[in-house]
């Protein structure tokens, strides 16, 4: 900034508790210099802090959080106001700024480089930039949006958006989305008109309300669950069990297909995160921790407040109110939402011959034999079992800590 005579340095605020030291850091940097840091809330649509309860509280539950946010966005309409595109840099920066042009983007870390096959495979599922990304909300609102509050559950449907990836990256605000798909719709109101796009909106406030939650209780960035009377439970660290998980070979075809899809894509399905969540903290009792940090190290779409939000309610350790005997059963999940076992067929290709409601469970409906022959293994727990287990473990727990 000295060398180019820089005096204002504009940045977009990140919440969690390292990137916010970090920002004040510079902060003070700038300061001792006489220069000016200004930050701007761009991931949110509502800033975090701007809501409270009537009792002055932060709020703790989606629900009413999302009520409180409609009102809101409705009360201050220019929230949803868009900025106008910046026009070219003139002819002179190159010259004025040649340093900065000539730099080359480094190199990823050893561990985080893709192969040439993943890079070439991820540029294809996902191509990259912002207009890829209205490209992609454009076709969203006019072909899918309306049919999403009945198909969104459903992972062998394009029932979703598949947005999230720019969301995480940057390429498309929230503050966007919700404009778009609003001025889609019948109404100006975010929660009346069409049952798509009012589901939609409401789903994209969940990335806003997760940041809200990482803002009010930071040490949920630190390891810690949102209820600290669930940090007293014994957590199974059993590798084989997490290296069945996370390959794909636990013997329930559903968190199969959903683990393969993660490898395969860099990207999961958002009812399937929570059935491989539930699995992972509860059928096989495993420190969610392990879980919530193998997402983040391979999502594409990756963003830690949303990623800790969600194994926070898989775990039953976040915000959701609902209690720890809120246990998903992977088989009926199976069957409710991948009823023709589509999903799993084209994921778990041992199972395609498969035929009928064998598909959700091989080996205890008759097609155990042609699963094995097929290199496909058993289940690794028995769900019945491993239910009461967890319901045990989280009991001892808590009360442990009270």
């Amino acid at each position: 900034m000295e060398g180019w005579g820089a005096r204002h340095l504009f940045v977009n605020l990140e919440y969690e508790v390292d990137e916010l030291r970090r920002e004040a850091k510079m902060a003070r940097l700038c300061a001792e210099r006489g220069m000016a840091l200004h930050v701007a809330h761009d991931t949110c649509v509502v800033m975090p802090g701007a809501l409270r309860s009537g009792t002055g509280r932060p709020y703790a539950v989606y629900s009413p959080w999302y009520r409180a946010w409609v009102r809101h966005v409705h009360e201050n309409l220019e929230l949803l106001e868009l900025s106008d595109a910046p026009s070219k840099n003139p002819a002179s920066a190159r010259e004025a700024f040649a340093e900065l042009f000539d730099c080359e983007i480094p190199p990823a870390p050893e561990s985080k480089r893709l192969s040439d096959e993943e890079a070439e495979r991820f540029r294809s599922l996902w191509p990259a930039g912002e207009h890829e990304a209205m490209k992609r909300l454009d076709k969203f609102c006019e072909t899918d949006i309306g049919g999403y509050a009945a198909n969104r559950n459903i992972p062998s449907t394009p029932g979703t958006s598949n947005l999230s990836v720019h969301f995480a990256s940057g390429t498309l605000s929230a503050r966007t989305a919700v404009r778009v798909a609003r001025d889609r719709n019948k109404t100006k109101k975010l929660d009346a008109g069409i049952e798509g796009i009012q589901t939609w909106i409401s789903e994209v406030a969940w990335r806003d309300f997760y940041k809200h939650v990482l803002v009010h209780w930071p040490y949920t960035c630190m390891n810690k669950p949102f209820k600290p009377e669930y940090s007293n439970i014994e957590w199974s660290y059993n590798q084989e069990h997490f290296g069945a998980w996370t390959e794909g070979r636990t013997g329930f075809p559903i968190v199969d297909a959903a683990m393969r899809q993660l490898r395969g894509m860099g990207w999961m399905h958002n009812r399937c995160r929570m059935i491989v969540a539930s699995f992972l903290s509860k059928d096989l009792l495993l420190d969610w921790r392990m879980g919530e940090r193998f997402f983040m190290e391979h999502l594409i779409d990756g963003d830690f407040a949303s990623n800790n939000g969600g194994w926070g309610f898989a775990a039953s350790v976040g915000v959701d109110p609902q209690p720890y005997f809120r246990i998903f059963n992977p088989l009926l999940q199976s069957e409710k939402f991948d009823p023709q076992g589509d999903y799993i067929r084209r994921w778990v290709p041992e199972l395609k011959g498969v035929v009928g409601k064998a598909i959700h469970h091989p080996y205890g409906r008759g097609a155990g034999p042609q699963a094995k022959k097929a290199g496909y293994p058993k289940p690794i727990v028995e769900h019945k079992v491993a239910r009461e287990r967890a319901l045990a473990a989280y009991k001892r727990g808590i009360e442990s800590g009270l």
